[in-house]
C-alpha cells in the first residue's frame, strides 16, 4: 500500500499515516479553521489528499473488507482498521515479534538446503521482524549468517570473515559470494564424478581385455595341446606299424 500510494504521491501517504491536513488562520489570536473560499490553491491540494486516499482505498477492496471501512470518515481511520484486521493488534505484533526473534536466533542451515534455500527463509524472517519494528545492522545479519551454515563451510566462512568488512558488506552480496562458492564446488564435484566414472569404465574395460587376453591364451594352450596329443597318436600308430 506505501509503495503504490507514494508513487502517486508522497502527501497522499503522509495523509494516510497522520491525518487529514486542517488549514488554519489565525484571528483575534484565535486558531480558526479556514473556510473552501480561503485556501490556497496548494493547502486546497493537501486537504484533498483524504479524499483521494478513501478513494484509492475503497477502490481496491472487495465487499467484505468495504464494509469494514465504509464507515469511516477518514483514510486514517480506514487504515488503522485494516492494519488491525490484518496485522493484529498491538498484543499479537509483540507476540509474532517474540516468536520471530526465537526462529532467528535458531536459525540455521539444514541438511540438504542450498544457499538459495537459507537465503529465502532467512531473508523471511528478517522482512517480517522489520515490518514489526526489528532493528538489524549489516554486521549482525552478515554474522548470523555465517553462523548458521553447516561445517563443510567453515572454510569459506573463515575466509569471508578474515577478507570482507562486514560492517559495510550487504546481505545479498555476502549471499552471492556463498552462492558463487557453492557454484564452483557444485562443478568439482561433478568433474569428481565423471573421473570417477571414467576410470571405473577404464578399470572394468582393462579387466575385460586381461580376460578376455587369458581366455585366447587357454584356447590357444588347448589347441596346442590338442594338436600334440594327435602327433603323439599318430607316431605311435607309425612305430606299432614299424614293429610288425
Amino acid at each position: 500500500m506505501k509503495i503504490f500510494i507514494e508513487s502517486i504521491d508522497r502527501g497522499i501517504w503522509n495523509a494516510i499515516v497522520n491525518g487529514p491536513y486542517i488549514p488554519m488562520s489565525i484571528v483575534n489570536d484565535v486558531s480558526i479553521v479556514k473556510s473552501y473560499d480561503e485556501l490556497s490553491e496548494a493547502e486546497n491540494k493537501r486537504v484533498q489528499y483524504d479524499c483521494v486516499t478513501k478513494d484509492i482505498i475503497t477502490s481496491t477492496l472487495n465487499l467484505d473488507e468495504f464494509f469494514r471501512v465504509s464507515q469511516c470518515n477518514l483514510a486514517k481511520e480506514m487504515r488503522d482498521i485494516l492494519e488491525v484486521t490484518h496485522e493484529g493488534t498491538n498484543d499479537v505484533k509483540r507476540a509474532k515479534k517474540h516468536a520471530l526473534i526465537q526462529e532467528y536466533q535458531l536459525f540455521k542451515m539444514q541438511q540438504g538446503e542450498t544457499i538459495a534455500d537459507v537465503q529465502k527463509w532467512f531473508t523471511h524472517i528478517v522482512n517480517h521482524l522489520i515490518g514489526l519494528g526489528k532493528q538489524f545492522d549489516k554486521e549482525e545479519m552478515n554474522i548470523k549468517i555465517l553462523m548458521c551454515l553447516d561445517r563443510s563451510w567453515q572454510p569459506k566462512v573463515i575466509t569471508i570473515s578474515d577478507t570482507k568488512d562486514l560492517t559495510t558488506l550487504t546481505t545479498a552480496a555476502l549471499f552471492g559470494k556463498l552462492r558463487e562458492h557453492e557454484l564452483e564446488m557444485t562443478r568439482l564435484k561433478e568433474m569428481e564424478t565423471i573421473e570417477k566414472k571414467s576410470r571405473s569404465l577404464a578399470l572394468k574395460t582393462k579387466a575385460a581385455d586381461i580376460e578376455s587376453s587369458e581366455k585366447s591364451s587357454d584356447e590357444c594352450s588347448y589347441t596346442e595341446n590338442l594338436n600334440i596329443d594327435k602327433d603323439e597318436g599318430k607316431n605311435e600308430g607309425q612305430d606299432e606299424e614299424s614293429t610288425e
